[in-house]
């Protein structure tokens, strides 16, 4: 990067960094405020209409509307001035304000449509098995993240982008190649528009089983060469020979039971017990915001200790591609692409590292390819 460059790039992420921190803040002081002062108000007002008052998961309903609509209302501010001014300022967006509002739009849809499913379905748990709530729903999140990873790629991602099978044999045997003897098995390499929102590049390795596939973003393959599409995705292929995805999996049913079993004891001392204990049947419909609140706030304390075991995760995928490809000079050319195209800080704060970043800083992982010869 010139001076230029490097000083845009830790201005845009000093401003992503606040407006994150700042509707975080929003989140929490929304939930605290809906789960202390208002749910029960709501509440009792979804119970005065016969048909919503009969069947306590239409009131559960009624709620979580209530809770995503105002939400929506309340943090669409902060969303459209980072996701679509700061974009635009800095030069990575290429949506217009119908297109962004529109895609803001379908991620609203698309969490209120998975929120009415997953939230009856909670309660429902706790309504039926009592104080093994939490154990149960650990296994019925387990049981969702895996479905949810079989359809990202298949429906709700195409939801967002445009996706379509890439026609380049040359970079599709690259990357066969990089798959074999690793027991990694893919369905396909798609191109993923990213340019209809954005000028940055991505690449992943989506899917779980039969629905697992590459995906590079046309970003991605109109600026990179195919030397270094091939280290990129090498670092993916190092994910799956380490077994990250199966240690995350584990790592997230651990940290699922344990968030429970907090809600739990939280919401017993919460709602209080009567002459015979707390009635697990009978947890009220308006305890759903003050689940989501010690949710937040338990996801809010263990990110850093997350973002902490990811960035080993991506150190040592790192290594990997360079032991794999040997392409020292494509890892590295590929990286600085990425930061000038991302105008990702390549030396931010250390303290933000440590409580927000989920990869090792660009400049840290440049250095560290520098010495492996």
């Amino acid at each position: 990067m010139t001076d230029a460059q490097l000083a845009e790039a830790k201005r845009y992420g000093r401003q992503q960094l606040i407006c994150a921190l700042v509707d975080r803040a929003i989140d929490l002081a929304y939930l605290a405020v809906m789960a202390l002062a208002l749910a029960r108000p709501l509440d009792a007002w979804l119970g005065h209409w016969p048909l919503v008052a009969r069947y306590a998961s239409l009131r559960l309903l009624g709620l979580l509307w209530i809770v995503a609509g105002l939400h929506a209302v309340l943090s669409f501010p902060l969303s459209y001035y980072s996701g679509h001014v700061l974009e635009h300022r800095y030069g990575l967006s290429t949506q217009t304000l119908l297109a962004w509002l529109w895609r803001w739009v379908k991620r609203l849809a698309l969490g209120l449509a998975l929120g009415s499913i997953l939230v009856p379905g909670l309660f429902w748990v706790i309504w039926l098995t009592g104080p093994y709530w939490w154990l149960v729903g650990t296994a019925a999140f387990l049981l969702v993240s895996v479905v949810l990873g079989q359809l990202v790629p298949v429906l709700i991602l195409p939801l967002f982008y445009r996706i379509e099978r890439l026609d380049n044999p040359e970079l599709a045997g690259r990357i066969a190649r990089l798959t074999e003897g690793t027991g990694l098995s893919i369905e396909g390499v798609y191109r993923m528009g990213l340019s209809e929102e954005t000028v940055k590049a991505n690449a992943m390795l989506a899917g779980l089983g039969r629905t697992r596939r590459v995906l590079l973003g046309d970003t991605l393959l109109a600026n990179f060469t195919p030397e270094e599409i091939e280290v990129i995705f090498a670092h993916e292929v190092g994910h799956h020979v380490f077994r990250h995805i199966r240690k995350m999996i584990l790592a997230s049913i651990a940290s699922s039971a344990l968030g429970f079993w907090i809600c739990d004891r939280l919401l017993v001392a919460w709602v209080g017990s009567g002459p015979h204990g707390f009635d697990y049947a009978q947890t009220p419909v308006y305890a759903l915001p003050f689940l989501l609140l010690v949710l937040a706030i338990f996801g809010l304390l263990l990110e850093p200790l997350q973002n902490y075991i990811s960035r080993r995760y991506e150190r040592q995928s790192d290594r990997y591609a360079l032991q794999r490809t040997g392409q020292k000079a494509a890892y590295q050319s590929a990286f600085r692409k990425l930061a000038q195209l991302n105008k990702d800080d390549p030396s931010p704060p250390r303290l933000e590292v440590l409580l927000f970043h989920s990869h090792p800083p660009i400049a840290e992982r440049l250095a560290a390819a520098e010495g492996r010869d």
